[in-house]
């Protein structure tokens, strides 16, 4: 008996494709939602397709590690250079948070 087959055959076989179920090269799966009005394209990233590159929260100021499973949100009509990475339960709590994150005055800006 051969062992079972772990990843999804190509598109042929199933008549779907990689990009169609919305999970991307990251190892997450990709969303739409509405926000203050506006369409925001979310992609949450898995911890393991998150190595090599820290990037800062906008919700709490604070870093995300590389390693740390996060998401990556963006409006939907704008470009690549609007992607911003969130963890999990800032985008979650984005609702009830201020609109201007309060930073000690000798905190570095980035």
């Amino acid at each position: 008996m051969s062992p079972r087959r772990n990843r999804p055959k190509g598109a042929g076989s199933s008549g779907h494709s990689a990009e169609a179920d919305g999970s991307g090269r990251y190892g997450g799966w990709q969303s739409s939602e509405n926000w203050q009005g506006e369409d925001w394209s979310v992609r949450h990233v898995a911890g393991a397709s998150a190595q090599g590159k820290s990037y800062r929260c906008p919700g709490c100021d604070q870093l995300i590690p590389d390693g740390v499973p996060h998401v990556v949100a963006w409006p939907a009509h704008a470009g690549v250079d609007d992607r911003r990475h969130w963890h999990k339960a800032c985008w979650n709590a984005k609702d009830r948070r201020t609109t201007r994150v309060q930073r000690s005055r000798n905190a570095p800006r980035f």
